[in-house]
């Protein structure tokens, strides 16, 4: 359809067009999600499933929708500097969308949002394309919409402590994967807000934090040789999420019981990995 259909939807508040079947809506919808024009893919397309989902459109038709969803992950996949990168990304927020529909009232069954859950891990750590911003095609953002699909996903009551600290474990996976170029869109902020999810569960034990914390703090300190690329790019993104969650820790609303203890070890993680600056002899 034109795009001036689309437009007229929105012009009548978004309001579900009684002209189709709304399975064909739907399926064009979800060809946008792919669209290099950041006005059909985040104009148009994600502004209006998301509406959809809230409303309660597909509430008997979720189960699909999510599926969808996460076979859109899988679109292109291993991929870099392509534009498939767009419908795994966008598609990953849409997915999220469906998991926050069932936080807040039960539509699934808890295997299935187990089941997107992994999904939505799988494809994080297999992302090879890191963009935030493309000049002329908008934001493909692949790692900072996955860390806010995991913050949903923390947030579901079919999680539980082993599936919150799996989460924990992706984010740092995530942050030591090998890089072309750091984050510099946010990326450290999405993924400390996705760990205050999990935080603010209250179930992950600080002896479990810890250690985490520690693997982080490892890498975050260290530099790469001497070539002819960034010498930070070996442990740039893990010294950046600590720097963000250490922000978010001291200062967002909400803290979790293990707030005050953890900002300790974060200190110390944030001492140790900058010596010249934290250290003894700083100054």
């Amino acid at each position: 359809m034109s795009g001036s259909y689309w437009k007229q939807v929105h012009a009548d508040g978004l309001a579900v067009p009684s002209d189709r079947p709304l399975d064909d809506l739907t399926a064009e919808l979800t060809r946008m999600l792919g669209s290099t024009d950041p006005a059909l893919r985040d104009g148009t397309a994600y502004p209006t499933l998301v509406t959809w989902i809230e409303r309660g459109v597909y509430d008997d038709l979720l189960n699909g929708l999510g599926d969808g969803m996460a076979a859109g992950l899988r679109v292109g996949i291993g991929e870099k500097d392509t534009d498939t990168v767009f419908r795994r990304s966008f598609s990953a927020l849409v997915l999220a969308e469906c998991i926050e529909r069932d936080n807040g009232r039960p539509l699934l069954a808890g295997g299935k949002i187990l089941e997107w859950g992994d999904r939505i891990a799988t494809w994080l750590l297999r992302e090879k394309d890191t963009r935030g911003f493309v000049p002329g095609k908008g934001w493909a953002h692949a790692v900072a919409h996955g860390a806010d699909a995991l913050g949903v996903l923390a947030r579901s009551p079919h999680v539980a402590t082993p599936e919150l600290t799996v989460i924990l474990d992706v984010i740092a996976d995530r942050l030591l994967l090998p890089v072309d170029a750091l984050f510099t869109n946010g990326e450290g902020d999405r993924l400390a807000m996705a760990t205050m999810a999990v935080l603010r569960r209250n179930a992950v034990p600080l002896r479990v934090l810890e250690p985490w914390i520690a693997r982080i703090a490892a890498a975050a300190g260290t530099l790469g040789s001497y070539d002819d690329r960034d010498p930070h790019l070996l442990g740039g993104n893990a010294q950046i999420f600590l720097r963000a969650l250490y922000l978010q820790l001291a200062l967002a609303p909400n803290p979790p019981v293990v707030r005050s203890d953890l900002l300790l070890v974060l200190v110390d993680a944030l001492k140790a990995s900058n010596p010249h600056y934290l250290g003894p002899t700083a100054g």
